[in-house]
C-alpha cells in the first residue's frame, strides 16, 4: 500500500485483538501510520467475528457505518473470522467494500481482480508492536481439535496449531508488558499437535511466569484442568480461573460434546478454593440449547448461586450451520431463552456484587493500566471489574491499596 493511513477496527475476541496488533505491525512495516479517525484514513480495516449471530451482525453493522464515514479514494478491507467464514457470500452482500481478506491474506493486497494467486502470509506467527499497555494478549496456539456441538470455529480457523515456545517467549519478551494473558481457542491442548505431550502448557506458564510480573489464562476446559495446571497457576501469584464450562447439566452437556457435569465442576473449584482461598473463577454458560428442559435451567441455576463464581457471563444459544446441534430436535423458545437469561442475569449480578463486597477494607496490590484504573489478580482486562485507585498513581506500575467501597463489579481504593 505505501505511505498512508490506516484505520483498525477489532470486533470479538482477544484473540481477535492479537491478530489485529499483528496486522498493525505489518500495516506500519509497510509504512503506513494509525489514526483515530475512520475519515481521515486511507485505509479502513475491519477485524470481525462470527462466532455466534450477534456477533456477524455486530460485524456487518460496523462495516456498514464504516462505508458510511470513509472518504473518497479510501480502501475499505473486512478480514477475520467472517471474512475466513463467509468470504465470497460477504463479497457479494457488500460491493462497496474493497477486499474481503481471509486470515491468511495481507490486508493490503485483498483479493486479487484477476482472480490470480494472492500472497498469503502466517497470522499465528507475524511479529508485532510492542505493547502500549502495561499488558498484553499473547496467543499461543490458532484452531481447535474439539467438536463441541455448538461451534464452528474449527471449521473456520482449522485443526489445533501450537507455536513453538521459543516464538512465544521471544514475542513476551518483545513486548514489554507487566502482565500476559495467554489466549487460544484450547488453551490447555497447547503443544499436542507438535508432539510435546499432554500438559505442554505447564511448562510454558511457568517460563512466561519468569519473564513478566504476572501471567494470566483465559478459556480453560474444566477436563484439562489437572492438579498440576492447577498449583502451575497459583505459583504464579495470579489465582485467576476462567473456566469453559457451557452448562452443569449432564445430559444436556453429552448432547453439546462436552465433558463434565455439576458435581465435577464443584468439586474442582473447592479443591482449588482449598488451595488458595483468593482464587478467582470465571465462565460462560449457554441458555437455551435444543433439550434444554426446566430441571436442566434448576440444575444451573442452583449451581449458579451454589458457587458463587466472581465472574459469569450468559448466552443464547445460536444456531450455526454446519455444527452438531444444528440438526438437533428440541429447540427452546426465544421467549423462554430470554426470561432463563433475565433470570441468570440477575442472580449473578447479586453474587459479583456480594464478592466485590467483600474486599471492602482488605489491602490488595493492583497494576495501574491508565490514569485512575488498576486491576488485582481478580480481575483480568477488558472483560472484569476495574479498580478505580488515585490518579496519581503512575501506569504500569504496581500499587498495594485498601479497598474503601463497591459498586456492582467495580472497586474503590486508596
Amino acid at each position: 500500500m505505501g505511505e498512508g493511513t490506516y484505520h483498525l477496527v477489532t470486533l470479538g475476541c482477544p484473540k481477535n485483538q492479537v491478530d489485529s496488533d499483528k496486522l498493525a505491525g505489518t500495516l506500519v512495516a509497510d509504512g503506513m501510520t494509525a489514526t483515530d479517525s475512520a475519515g481521515e484514513a486511507d485505509l479502513i480495516v475491519v477485524n470481525t467475528c462470527a462466532f455466534i449471530e450477534d456477533a456477524r451482525r455486530e460485524s456487518i453493522d460496523t462495516v456498514l457505518a464504516l462505508m458510511d464515514e470513509r472518504r473518497d479514494g479510501a480502501r475499505l478491507v473486512v478480514t477475520g473470522c467472517m471474512a475466513e467464514r463467509y468470504g465470497d457470500e460477504l463479497a457479494e452482500t457488500l460491493p462497496e467494500v474493497d477486499a474481503v481478506s481471509g486470515f491468511g491474506v495481507p490486508v493490503t493486497l485483498g483479493r486479487r481482480p484477476d482472480g490470480g494467486a494472492v500472497p498469503s502470509f502466517d497470522l499465528l506467527n507475524l511479529p508485532r508492536p510492542a505493547a502500549w499497555r502495561p499488558w498484553a494478549y499473547v496467543k499461543i496456539a490458532e484452531g481447535c481439535d474439539r467438536a463441541c456441538g455448538f461451534c464452528a470455529i474449527p471449521t473456520f480457523r482449522g485443526p489445533q496449531r501450537s507455536r513453538t515456545m521459543r516464538s512465544i517467549l521471544d514475542e513476551v519478551e518483545a513486548l514489554g508488558a507487566r502482565e500476559v494473558v495467554l489466549v487460544a481457542q484450547d488453551l490447555a491442548s497447547y503443544g499436542r499437535d507438535q508432539g510435546e505431550g499432554e500438559r505442554a502448557i505447564v511448562p510454558l506458564v511457568g517460563a512466561v511466569a519468569g519473564r513478566v510480573d504476572r501471567v494470566r489464562l483465559l478459556y480453560l476446559y474444566p477436563s484439562d484442568l489437572t492438579d498440576e495446571l492447577v498449583d502451575t497457576v497459583c505459583a504464579t501469584g495470579v489465582p485467576y480461573f476462567d473456566l469453559s464450562l457451557q452448562h452443569v447439566s449432564r445430559p444436556l452437556l453429552r448432547r453439546m460434546r462436552r465433558w463434565g457435569d455439576g458435581d465435577r465442576y464443584r468439586e474442582r473449584i473447592g479443591h482449588i478454593r482449598g488451595l488458595e482461598p483468593d482464587a478467582a473463577f470465571r465462565s460462560n454458560f449457554i441458555v437455551g440449547y435444543p433439550g434444554e428442559t426446566e430441571e436442566d435451567h434448576d440444575a444451573l441455576l442452583a449451581f449458579v448461586e451454589e458457587i458463587e463464581l466472581d465472574w459469569c457471563g450468559f448466552f443464547a444459544y445460536s444456531e450455526e450451520v454446519g455444527t452438531y446441534a444444528a440438526g438437533l430436535a428440541g429447540g427452546v423458545d426465544s421467549g423462554l431463552v430470554a426470561e432463563r437469561m433475565r433470570e441468570l442475569g440477575e442472580l449473578q449480578d447479586a453474587i459479583t456484587a456480594r464478592r466485590r463486597d467483600s474486599l471492602i477494607g482488605f489491602r490488595v496490590r493492583v497494576l495501574v493500566d491508565e490514569p485512575g484504573v488498576g486491576r488485582t489478580h481478580r480481575e483480568a482486562p477488558e472483560i472484569d471489574g476495574v479498580v478505580n485507585v488515585s490518579l496519581d498513581l503512575p501506569v504500569g506500575e504496581f500499587a498495594d491499596v485498601t479497598v474503601t467501597g463497591a459498586l456492582g463489579p467495580d472497586l474503590e481504593a486508596k
